[in-house]
């Protein structure tokens, strides 16, 4: 029987019927897999916390698995690289995988790795962008960023690319960096003297770990904020924009059972998301005293009321 190691950054679900249920699964019952009829899975959770991803890794390594599937960004496949060049690996939810050294190309992957890019460093200045124009009036919008999902070598590079799609649109972007709950909480209480219009929640597992915090936070201080993904519009933030993380999930699971069936990573060429989510809350709008353009309404792909 077939084992597959799940290497994530998030907490595991809060109930043990959901362990066995997901994206993932669904993927892989699409090509005949069953968790406990023919395969099974070794998971590892780092919930949120990057530091225990090497270890993690090397342990499924050590207890031999047949493929790796890795959870939440850049962090999570870069520990699984670092632990193995021969076991399989499918990522998903990390951008510029190429530029991060992990597969030769797109169309041909041509190592032990493949999967799916989500573009979350690319789609932030989509999200300030969205952000200015529910706030016009706002001139400076400040950036929430974790520093342990930065890739070694690479701060100042992403802050020059946010910065620079700041200065496009005519705001100041302070970058505040927040790798634990008293941080994130010291961010938002500097918003005020910052004199911040609005925030930019940057792609990042850990907040979304946090998303109750980070919400009551964005409610306590009044300030509008825009998410990676719907979860957190649906659970009472103003605006969300990002992939479908489902879809995402779904289709590592097909890439995994076709790996199990005797498929190699280096000929499955790495997906692309097509689809981007645009989620608008008009109750938590209208709580923050906000009225919604029409020309966001009109490319919003659920209003919530």
């Amino acid at each position: 029987m077939p084992v597959i190691g799940f290497l994530s950054v998030f907490s595991p679900p809060t109930t043990h019927s959901a362990m066995g249920r997901g994206p993932v699964h669904d993927g892989l019952y699409q090509t005949g897999f069953v968790e406990g009829q023919n395969m099974s899975i070794e998971r590892r959770w780092a919930e949120g916390h990057y530091d225990r991803l090497p270890a993690m890794a090397a342990d499924l390594v050590s207890r031999k698995v047949d493929l790796i599937v890795t959870f939440g960004g850049t962090r999570p496949v870069l520990a699984a690289k670092s632990a193995t060049s021969t076991i399989p690996i499918v990522f998903t939810g990390l951008s510029d995988p190429v530029g991060k050294g992990l597969v030769a190309s797109l169309a041909r992957p041509g190592g032990n790795i493949t999967g799916f890019s989500n573009f979350a460093g690319e789609l932030t200045p989509k999200r300030l962008e969205l952000l200015c124009e529910l706030v016009p009036q706002a001139t400076v919008i400040a950036l929430l960023a974790n520093p342990d999902n930065t890739p070694d070598n690479a701060g100042e590079q992403f802050v020059r690319f946010r910065q620079a799609a700041a200065r496009v649109k005519g705001v100041q972007l302070p970058v505040l960096k927040a790798r634990t709950e008293d941080e994130i909480d010291t961010a938002f209480a500097s918003l005020g003297q910052l004199r911040a219009g609005g925030l930019v929640v940057e792609s990042d597992a850990f907040y979304i770990s946090r998303r109750e915090q980070l919400l009551a936070l964005a409610s306590r201080y009044a300030v509008p904020v825009i998410y990676e993904n719907r979860g957190f519009a649906a659970a009472g933030g103003l605006i969300s924009y990002g992939i479908d993380d489902a879809a995402l999930g779904r289709q590592a699971g097909i890439y995994a059972g076709r790996i199990l069936k005797g498929e190699k990573p280096a000929d499955l060429p790495v997906q692309q998301p097509t689809i981007f989510e645009l989620v608008v809350n008009l109750k938590t709008a209208k709580a923050l005293g906000l009225t919604v353009p029409p020309s966001v309404l009109a490319r919003a792909d659920e209003v919530i009321e």
